[in-house]
This record gives structure tokens, sequence and C-alpha cells, in this order.
């Protein structure tokens, strides 16, 4: 299920919001893959920040996607060097 949740809120752009532990982080959704343990983790930038971090699934609760909250991915532009 929270699989599904992602995948929509990743594909539309949409913020979510969950407890994570016993924080609650709104978050822009970007990747879902496993981790070298093979747990389920979810990357995504926090509001307010330009780090992306890592998530674990099993961590998470309340999960909420927010369908009036859209963002535009961050693009890294990196310098060249001549």
């Amino acid at each position: 299920m929270k699989s599904i949740l992602f995948t929509s809120a990743i594909i539309n752009r949409n913020r979510v919001k969950f407890l994570y532990g016993f924080s609650e982080i709104v978050l822009e959704p970007y990747h879902m893959n496993r981790n070298k343990n093979g747990k389920k983790v979810l990357f995504g930038r926090i509001i307010g920040s330009s780090e992306i971090k890592m998530y674990e699934f099993e961590k998470m609760c309340n999960i909420r996607v927010l369908p009036k909250e859209r963002f535009s991915p961050m693009i890294p532009i990196i310098p060249r060097f001549n």
C-alpha cells in the first residue's frame, strides 16, 4: 500500500507527509528502491532543504499525499571545468 501511495506521488509530483519515528516529515519524493539490506526505501527532499535523504518504509506511518501541493524537482547544475 505504501508503494502505491508513493508511486502516485512521484508520478504526479505531489508532496507527502508522514511520521518517521517521532518526527513529522513533509517531503518531495523522488525515487523508491531497496537498500543494501533489501529493505524498501524512499529518497526525497525535505521542504526548505537542498539535501536528499533516504527513509526506510518500515519506520513510516500515517502517510498522506498532499494533492494540492505540487513541486518541481531540483536539478543540480554541475559547473564544467575547462
